[in-house]
């Protein structure tokens, strides 16, 4: 069995610190980020500003925590990348400020169309909000891990989501980097069917914070250590292996916020005896751009960055390719 059942990795933190941050830095900064939104938006603050105040607290933590407690301190270090990802996380803020109204009205507009103009809504709004907030987690979680999964297995989406996998190293900021079309498509699954099903604003800012919140810790530079919390949240320990040079680990993992749907079709992936890669990136893909307009092109050039890698149109078997 691959997986073990507490999801540990075999590494073990060398001080009470360490030990500390690996088990409740995720949860506990997760859970004051959602508290802090709640409050916000109880006491009147209009929720796209609750969301604001609610996740740049969490950001500044993990930046401060990946300095003091790294998981790998050569992912410190910036080699060109970061200022590259400051534009990706300028871009794709961007993206989903425009992008998300939009899919929150289509999604109302076709079950107005649906339901004739009545105002029948199949969203439990009389639930809890932590309660709604898990169902819209479950529910939009399903269209994008199908979509993440083609992203990795249908060459047109791989041009565009090989972007993400040309990370040098893993660190918060990592959650950012992502080409608009990726943006685009993992929010239009998500939000256009809790829309449609009468999701409310409260509960998709919530959905917007925790998938935040998630994504930054995700990619983390701090240790991880979460136990049996790997079989709910798809956290570092189990995405530090997607993003490994080999196809059979990369093209796993593939849930965003929960793991739950990975544990369903059968693409969990958490060796019992082996640490995760940390020489990660884009194998055969030595002429994939790394500037930031480059690698926004990138997907239109394609065949030149193949070309131009010298890379073969049969890969050698177990390894990353640009159309695998």
């Amino acid at each position: 069995m691959l997986d073990r059942m507490n999801g540990e990795s075999k590494m073990m933190p060398s001080t009470s610190v360490q030990r500390f941050v690996s088990r409740f830095a995720f949860v506990g900064v997760l859970g004051a980020s959602l508290t802090s939104a709640i409050m916000w938006m109880r006491a009147g603050v209009d929720p796209p500003l609750a969301l604001v105040i609610s996740q740049v607290p969490a950001f500044l933590t993990l930046m401060l925590l990946e300095r003091w407690v790294p998981y790998h301190q050569p992912w410190n270090q910036s080699n060109g990348d970061l200022s590259v990802d400051i534009r990706h996380g300028l871009t794709i803020t961007i993206t989903a400020g425009l992008a998300d109204p939009l899919f929150r009205a289509i999604g109302l507009a076709v079950a107005f169309g649906l339901l004739g103009g009545h105002s029948l809504s199949l969203w439990p709004s009389e639930w809890p909000v932590l309660g709604q907030l898990a169902l819209a987690l479950v529910l939009g979680e399903l269209g994008q891990y199908w979509v993440h999964r083609m992203q990795h297995e249908v060459d047109f989406m791989w041009r565009f989501h090989a972007l993400h996998h040309s990370a040098p190293r893993l660190y918060w900021l990592n959650a950012a980097r992502f080409h608009p079309v990726d943006i685009f498509l993992n929010n239009l699954v998500a939000i256009v069917p809790l829309a449609l099903l009468g999701a409310g604003e409260e509960v998709l800012v919530l959905w917007t914070l925790f998938s935040a919140v998630h994504g930054i810790f995700q990619h983390s530079n701090i240790p991880m250590r979460i136990g049996p919390l790997n079989w709910i949240f798809s956290m570092a320990e189990l995405h530090r292996w997607h993003h490994s040079r080999l196809v059979d680990e990369s093209n796993r993992n593939y849930g965003q916020n929960l793991i739950v749907w990975d544990i369903v079709f059968g693409t969990r992936f958490l060796p019992a005896h082996r640490e995760p890669p940390r020489d990660i990136g884009l194998h055969g893909l030595s002429a994939y751009p790394m500037s930031w307009w480059a690698q926004q092109m990138a997907p239109f050039h394609w065949r030149r960055i193949c070309a131009a890698s010298a890379h073969p149109e049969a890969p050698p078997e177990g390894h990353n390719s640009p159309l695998k």
